[in-house]
């Protein structure tokens, strides 16, 4: 097989939304270096909503992106908390996929700490070739043919193969 054919996984981004600033944003910060050993970034209010009591500029979250082989190991442990099966409707059109997991101590040897209290977090999953990074340079940026981008089917289908997974239609 063509090694620029080969699907992989570019990136895994773990997102916990807290909403505010403060204490909760510093214990959700914790609990991602817990998960992923990597540290963590804010994420910022694009607006303002005074429903939700949010301003822009305001940090509301935070994430970690992992990348290689620390995102495959990663993405290990979290299949394990939704016992190897993702439902078919978590998959976009360009194959990436995304998920969630209700409560951080779901993960094998977590344990709930009562100063922490209870966090769900967002997995996000983008799946590409090799040579799509063309489309998205700053310099000499490049088209990228139908038949070189990945779809939804070939993404599943790696995804069951490469992590033993069962995808629910």
């Amino acid at each position: 097989m063509n090694k620029m054919r080969k699907l992989r996984v570019r990136k895994v981004v773990i997102n916990i939304g807290v909403g505010e600033a403060g204490e909760k944003l510093v214990k959700a910060q914790k609990v991602l270096h817990i998960l992923t050993n990597h540290k963590s970034i804010q994420t910022i209010s694009k607006k303002t909503n005074k429903d939700l009591g949010t301003r822009e500029g305001m940090p509301i979250g935070c994430k970690v992106t992992l990348r290689g082989e620390d995102a495959n190991e990663f993405l290990k442990r979290a299949f394990w908390v939704k016992t190897n099966k993702i439902a078919s409707y978590n998959f976009d059109y360009e194959g990436n996929f995304s998920f969630g997991i209700p409560d951080y101590t779901d993960f094998k040897d977590l344990r709930y700490d009562p100063d922490i209290g209870i966090f769900g977090m967002d997995i996000s999953v983008t799946v590409d070739r090799a040579g799509t990074r063309v489309r998205k340079r700053r310099r000499n940026r490049s088209r990228i043919t139908p038949s070189h981008r990945v779809n939804r089917d070939e993404s599943m289908e790696f995804i069951r193969t490469e992590y033993e997974l069962e995808i629910v239609e």
